[in-house]
């Protein structure tokens, strides 16, 4: 059975979880939990109408920052766009929640989820990337930074390789910072294109719990 959270500021352990994934539900959106989540690796996916659902997947994908394939049609294409960061993360965090998904009906974020991640956002723990073309924001990506790792979220595009370009950018910029990798959170095809692997559950987490207590070159 899984468990309900309640007012406790607390989760179940997430190598707990069941066949699908799903640590818990229930519980709040608060910064305090979210943050909490992110440092155990788990996540909030859930559909409007629907209890909040917390996930912490097996397998998990990630990016190495070296392992990122950017092609050579990428390269070129960079220069196309002005990224920038932290500038516009409301409308990129909308964007992400009205861009059109294969398969899928609606959204999983949420007017509570913007909500919440502007909050993260305004406390310096959310981040988003924007891909601009002449002055108008085509594309960009958003997630949240827990030590050493960046939990990349969701991810939208207007132009053809906006986002792509933004996520570029923005790994070199990581690198720079001494970031250790991206949690890219549930495995797809798109993701391993860019070079995602799947590890284990298991190895993820105890990549996140070195990574997590560790400082960045990051200015604050």
């Amino acid at each position: 059975m899984i468990p309900k959270l309640t007012h406790h500021l607390s989760f179940p352990n997430p190598s707990d979880a069941s066949d699908e994934g799903i640590v818990a539900y229930g519980g709040d959106l608060s910064p305090s939990r979210l943050m909490l989540a992110y440092r155990y690796g788990i996540f909030p996916w859930y559909s409007a109408n629907d209890p909040i659902l917390w996930w912490s997947p097996d397998p998990r994908l990630i990016l190495e920052l070296d392992e990122f394939k950017l092609s050579r049609s990428l390269r070129k294409k960079i220069p196309q766009f002005e990224i920038r960061f932290n500038t516009a993360f409301a409308e990129v965090i909308r964007e992400c929640s009205a861009a059109p998904r294969p398969g899928q009906k609606g959204s999983w974020i949420v007017p509570e989820m913007i909500e919440a991640y502007e909050t993260l956002h305004a406390l310096g723990h959310a981040h988003s990337i924007e891909a601009y073309q002449n002055g108008i924001l085509v594309g960009g990506l958003y997630g949240v930074s827990v030590g050493k790792v960046f939990c990349g979220e969701s991810m939208f595009a207007k132009v053809s390789d906006a986002s792509k370009a933004a996520l570029a950018v923005w790994i070199e910029q990581l690198r720079e910072w001494g970031y250790d990798f991206i949690d890219c959170q549930v495995p797809t095809a798109h993701l391993k294109s860019l070079g995602a692997k799947e590890i284990s559950r298991a190895a993820f987490l105890e990549r996140l719990r070195l990574a997590s207590e560790q400082k960045t070159g990051e200015k604050q």
